[in-house]
């Protein structure tokens, strides 16, 4: 069971995919969530594929061809049947082994890499939608427990030395760098992590959003488990 003891109303729960990509996001919901207990062997998958990168796309027709016990097939059944769901849905589902995220150090002391908290920004309106199947998950904050990283009076200083442009131009250079996306937890602040086999519905900052974005980051790897994500 997803613990809701901190999520402040931040999280719906529904019982379908159809719930899960038709409610509406309103007040202070910002993360749908259908909370699922799967059956297979995800592992055997993860361990079957052929990893090229540290994050793998993995192949559709690779997948269909592994040779896997019977959990394993029932495991390749709930990723296809997903995929599906979410192409059906007018969705772009992309299937990932993760081995590590490669981490940003251009910027030593803002780092803006996914295991930063951040929120999702598009032009049109959207969501993102993911699920881990294999290996540790996401974690999300409710809003009250960050700040927007540019918003912290030193970092904000020691950006403004690093910028180079003129001073009407220095919020471009924000949003242009993705400094203004990341954000720093509270004192406190306790993250709710995404579980394992569990479909979720992130709210994204686009033109027209009625809540504010989710705020995620993406999990060190922890377990040691490479990590299966469906994500789109």
């Amino acid at each position: 069971m997803i613990d809701l003891t901190h999520a402040e109303q931040q999280i719906q729960c529904v019982n379908s995919f159809q719930e899960l990509v038709s409610t509406p996001f309103q007040g202070r919901v910002n993360a749908m969530c259908w909370e699922r207990t799967l059956v297979g062997d995800f592992a055997e998958i993860v361990h079957k594929i052929t990893l090229t990168e540290n994050v793998t796309v993995v192949d559709l027709d690779e997948l269909c061809a592994l040779d896997l016990t019977k959990e394993g097939q029932l495991a390749r059944a709930i990723l296809l049947q997903d995929f599906q769901l979410l192409k059906d849905h007018g969705a772009s589902p992309v299937l990932n082994v993760i081995s590590y995220y490669d981490r940003d150090d251009i910027v030593p002391f803002f780092p803006t890499d996914v295991y930063s908290y951040h929120v999702d920004r598009s032009p049109i309106p959207t969501d993102t939608i993911l699920c881990t199947y294999h290996g540790d998950a996401s974690d999300i904050l409710p809003n009250s427990q960050v700040q927007q990283k540019i918003t912290i009076p030193s970092i904000r200083a020691a950006l403004m030395e690093l910028y180079e442009g003129a001073a009407e131009d220095f919020a471009s250079f924000l949003s242009d760098n993705f400094f203004d996306l990341h954000y720093q937890a509270n004192p406190g602040a306790i993250p709710i992590n995404l579980g394992q086999g569990n479909l979720w519905r992130l709210a994204v900052d686009h033109p027209g959003s009625k809540v504010p974005p989710c705020v995620h980051r993406a999990p060190h790897e922890s377990s040691g488990e490479k990590r299966l994500l469906m994500i789109c």
